[in-house]
């Protein structure tokens, strides 16, 4: 049996399960989970992926979702450890940043879960203003507090960190559709990367450049924590590197990851490769 392994990751987030690929290309489990929570925000709880607009919709969560159009980290845990089946939970809170991360491991502890996964960031790049997203030194402060609490409540637990997406990708394919323009400016979504989203001009241009830096930053920062912690792994930029189409967008905000979306992200974080 080779000794390849695959990081089930979550877009928190990431999944630490490691998988030895057989000869024959069947799959057995060096580590598969019996229980798992998902942490993050809005990605996470599938918000605006149900039939009701505005409304989370944690079926078809990637991380923890039942629905088979997503196949989710949950689902594809199940399908090789049935112990896992049924034995999960959704923490994440549509809105998060990074500071309210502590809160939702405080959560996962008291369930006792053997694996955690963390989609956590969008929110602290997508504000209402550029100078209102959240600084490195206190996104660092948050992540480390928040892990810290969770392996010191449960030592054993393994952490699957999702990047950043790419929300400058999300501007650069949608900003010529009209119906997307108009669901931005109406909502108001992501002013930091969104405001202004048919202008070329040199300051809105350089606004954009400004907040990819800081989506970069960010994403380094979270990585640099996670590698304090034995149990932590990152998806290595897998989330912040996937190159998503407009029909893995939903049509109700132009914002969030639509079904298709959700099932991609699920794939992306379940196939990064890693080994602790």
């Amino acid at each position: 049996m080779p000794g390849t392994r695959r990081l089930c990751a979550a877009i928190a987030a990431a999944l630490c399960l490691t998988v030895a690929i057989t000869a024959t290309a069947s799959a057995a489990i060096a580590f598969g989970p019996d229980s798992m929570a998902a942490t993050g925000a809005s990605a996470t709880t599938a918000y605006n992926t149900c039939e009701t607009p505005g409304t989370n919709c944690p079926v078809n969560s990637w991380s923890t979702g039942s629905s088979e159009a997503v196949n989710s980290i949950y689902l594809r845990i199940v399908a090789v450890n049935a112990e896992m089946r049924g034995h999960l939970h959704n923490d994440a809170v549509a809105g998060s940043k990074m500071a309210r991360l502590q809160a939702q491991v405080e959560v996962a502890a008291e369930q006792r879960v053997e694996l955690v996964t963390v989609d956590m960031g969008s929110n602290d790049i997508c504000t209402d203003t550029e100078a209102e997203m959240t600084s490195v030194a206190s996104f660092t402060t948050s992540f480390r507090s928040a892990l810290t609490t969770l392996t010191t409540r449960l030592p054993n637990v393994r952490i699957a960190v999702a990047s950043i997406p790419n929300v400058h990708r999300l501007w650069r394919i949608l900003h010529e559709n009209s119906a997307a323009v108009r669901r931005w400016n109406a909502n108001t979504i992501c002013q930091s990367m969104l405001a202004n989203p048919t202008s070329t001009l040199r300051a809105d241009n350089a606004r954009r450049d400004r907040v990819l830096d800081r989506i970069t930053e960010l994403n380094l920062a979270g990585e640099a924590v996670c590698a304090e912690y034995v149990n932590c792994r990152d998806d290595g930029g897998a989330a912040v590197g996937y190159a998503f189409e407009a029909g893995e967008i939903s049509t109700n905000d132009y914002f969030h990851p639509s079904i298709a979306g959700q099932a991609s992200f699920a794939r992306v974080e379940w196939e990064v490769a890693w080994e602790f």
